[in-house]
């Protein structure tokens, strides 16, 4: 390796620093890793929630929990769809950051009075079914969490500039 070549690989090094938080990894091959900040209850979750592409039921409970209904503290099943959404994200991206959760799980009354307060909240939102999420990413850019899901065609991904989030689900491709 020469001189030039070994500089261009710290610069890549040093710049990859700057957009993702290091993490030391926490999972071995095959298996998928998340971890998780509620911004509404500034709680955490750590959990590996699959292995060899098996779901393990303990964690997908443990993730349901975290992302219920902070309002209302409704549990419902999270659709394992959007973690692997969300997992897949981190890879493409190379950042093994934090989820900032700004909305998991919904309830009907939750939604109601959201939407009360603001039009844009949908009627039958996703969010009610458990199969969307809202989110940021430490050490990346909502922008580029945006055009990654976008990419990824698993779903719906709408970006809300102003409030800095990122929606993803997992119905119809559509973005907004």
């Amino acid at each position: 390796m020469n001189r030039r070549h070994f500089l261009a690989l710290g610069v890549k090094a040093a710049a990859g620093l700057v957009l993702c938080r290091a993490v030391p990894a926490r999972a071995g091959r095959g298996t998928r890793t998340l971890s998780f900040y509620h911004t509404h209850t500034n709680k955490t979750l750590d959990i590996t929630y699959a292995r060899s592409s098996i779901y393990d039921p303990s964690a997908l409970e443990r993730a349901n929990y975290f992302l219920r209904d902070f309002r209302t503290e409704e549990v419902h099943p999270i659709d394992p769809g959007v973690l692997d959404i969300l997992w897949r994200i981190q890879q493409k991206l190379g950042c093994n950051g934090t989820y900032e959760v700004v909305s998991g799980y919904r309830s009907p009354a939750t939604n109601g009075a959201l939407r009360g307060r603001n039009k844009r909240v949908a009627k039958r939102s996703l969010h009610m079914e458990g199969k969307a999420i809202d989110i940021r990413l430490t050490g990346a850019d909502t922008c580029r969490i945006r055009d990654c899901a976008i990419a990824l065609k698993s779903g719906g991904v709408g970006y809300y500039a102003k409030s800095n989030f990122v929606h993803i689900d997992t119905g119809r491709v559509r973005t907004w």
